[in-house]
């Protein structure tokens, strides 16, 4: 499914429509300047007032005041909604809509079609004796973790599942979406057969997937679901539904690669463990991980695989504002074989060593170079510095000076290489946050986000005053948060910030983060909120303000006389309440 959504396609049909063309078929249009003019199609008027401008892509008619874009037009003449509009003009100019306007019922759908087929894996691993329920025995879990975590079974039938759905109404098409069947020949098939199945649930409790573990030989060892309308394993992490709450009251979070390494460890008494839904970890999953904290201890395998996996999520974290660090098992090749043979005791001692960001990064490094060999130890401090500039300044100079005592080279010496390369680089890197920043800012503003940090911590100011309400968010991310507010705020006494975040896309989840730090000082919540307000409608009125100088821009002073005058004194009004 396309990830675009409907902003996304109103902005590309925006850009490939002329709306001189799309107007033009249905009022007949001269040119007038730079302007186009006609009878305008929305009031019964014999001099024509209606005007197209071809550089704004806008009209505006000064008899009955109507304006807007070619969508706003589409959707007037035509008498459609905004999906009309939109379907009408994608099909006119060849666009896709795919994925733009899946409707929550549809989603829903989906939810349940893989909750019946959770369903069925559950029972099919406890109702008589097989193959998967003997390996998970082997491997010593327990029946109260099978069933915490719901793990089931799929058969070695090549249909068993699919029946089964097929006899509770659903369609192969949605199966096919979700990847719980393929197709061969004309033939459906199960996609899941001969394997122990892992449901992945998101933070609501919601079945969006499965992993399945293949039970003795064959490829590929673990298979997951093919990413649907409701499942993308770059938005989610394994077990933080049932997890989520021991992270944040450990304000810690234990990473792991696999399903059984973050089953084994709960069962052993860890339970602030989640894996990421693959071998890489994403910005996203960094970011879904800072909802809950900011102290992350990453445990992977400890083969060179493992460590280059921690190489990478090291640095997404750091990235993301995280404090990661990494756990070595040094006693088995992963936490389910070290915790089943050590305890939970032996590997909080594990986490208690682990090792910070530039500690691990720098110890990779030395790792390659024989540190008694001058040349090489040169070597390996040209690689050092590299990983000190990705540092913070702060971080930096503590390790310039752990690197001196390490390697015998002076402090002075590394600082010299560290600094003489570094200034240009900074700038630049200073330059792109600052411009990063001021795109978020541009996306969603201060305001925007002060009014949604108030709303999260106190319901009481949902509810806005009646002139702004329908204005207050510009940004698309701001109205994406506002709404969710609004269906969630009749339905408990504080906004639930794990139901609020679930739906929310990329762009929403950054900015939502940004917001959730936000501190708002204690006791001037409302003078905060009553300043956002005025700040919305002294805003509204220079929106105002500049509609009427681009409608004026636009009059015939012989055409329309009396309009350029009514709209004139309607910009000295405006102009006199912004100034008060």
């Amino acid at each position: 499914m396309s990830g675009r959504n409907q902003v996304n396609i109103a902005d590309e049909i925006k850009s490939r429509c002329n709306i001189v063309d799309v107007i033009g078929r249905v009022v007949p249009l001269k040119k007038a300047g730079s302007n186009y003019k006609g009878v305008c199609p929305f009031h019964n008027e014999k001099t024509p007032s209606f005007v197209v401008s071809e550089t704004k892509q806008i009209f505006t008619c000064f008899g009955c005041g109507a304006t807007g874009d070619v969508l706003a037009f589409v959707k007037r003449y035509y008498n459609l909604d905004f999906k009309g509009a939109v379907e009408m003009l994608a099909k006119e100019y060849g666009i896709s809509l795919e994925g733009a306007f899946r409707s929550n019922k549809d989603k829903e759908e989906l939810y349940e079609i893989n909750r019946q087929a959770a369903r069925f894996f559950y029972r099919a691993l406890r109702e008589k004796a097989n193959p998967g329920y003997t390996y998970m025995k082997n491997r010593g879990i327990s029946e109260d973790t099978l069933n915490k975590f719901g793990i089931g079974y799929a058969d070695e039938q090549w249909d068993s599942l699919y029946k089964f759905l097929l006899s509770k109404g659903y369609k192969e098409d949605k199966l096919m979406d979700l990847g719980l069947i393929s197709k061969s020949k004309e033939r459906y098939f199960d996609k899941f057969r001969g394997r122990v199945i892992f449901p992945i649930l998101n933070t609501s409790g919601k079945v969006i997937g499965f992993g399945g573990r293949i039970i003795g030989d064959g490829e590929p060892k673990y298979l997951n679901s093919q990413e649907s309308g409701v499942f993308q394993k770059k938005y989610n992490l394994y077990g933080l539904n049932l997890t989520g709450k021991d992270v944040r009251n450990e304000d810690a979070i234990v990473l792991v690669e696999g399903y059984m390494d973050v089953v084994s460890l709960y069962q052993h008494g860890v339970r602030n463990v989640s894996a990421s839904l693959g071998t890489a970890l994403t910005e996203n999953q960094a970011r879904l991980i800072r909802r809950y904290t900011k102290n992350v201890i990453l445990s992977y395998d400890a083969d060179q695989a493992g460590q280059n996996a921690a190489l990478r999520g090291l640095d997404i974290l750091y990235n993301e504002g995280c404090r990661a660090k990494v756990l070595k098992v040094n006693d088995g090749k992963d936490p389910d074989e070290f915790i089943k043979k050590n305890g939970k005791q032996a590997f909080k001692e594990l986490i208690d060593k682990a090792l910070p960001y530039g500690d691990f990064k720098l110890g990779m490094a030395k790792a390659k170079y024989d540190i008694d060999d001058e040349q090489q130890r040169i070597e390996f401090l040209r690689d050092a510095i590299v990983i000190l500039k990705e540092m913070k300044p702060m971080e930096a100079d503590i390790y310039i000076k752990k690197l001196a005592d390490d390697t015998g080279i002076s402090e002075g010496a590394i600082r010299f290489e560290y600094s003489g390369n570094n200034s240009q680089e900074k700038n630049s890197g200073n330059i792109r946050q600052q411009d990063g920043t001021n795109e978020m800012s541009a996306a969603m503003s201060l305001l925007e986000q002060d009014l949604i940090k108030l709303m999260i911590i106190d319901k009481s100011f949902v509810e806005l005053p009646g002139d702004i309400k329908d204005s207050a968010f510009v940004s698309e991310s701001g109205n994406i948060m506002y709404n969710r507010i609004m269906e969630l705020a009749p339905d408990s006494r504080q906004i639930d910030i794990d139901k609020l975040i679930e739906g929310f896309d990329e762009e929403t989840s950054r900015q939502f983060d940004t917001i959730k730090d936000k501190v708002i000082p204690q006791g001037r919540e409302m003078d905060i909120f009553n300043e956002c307000i005025e700040r919305i409608r002294k805003r509204n009125l220079k929106a105002k303000e500049s509609h009427i100088i681009m409608q004026l821009s636009m009059a015939d002073e012989e055409d329309n006389h009396e309009e350029i005058v009514r709209l004139t004194r309607q910009l000295m009004e405006i102009q006199k309440k912004i100034r008060e």
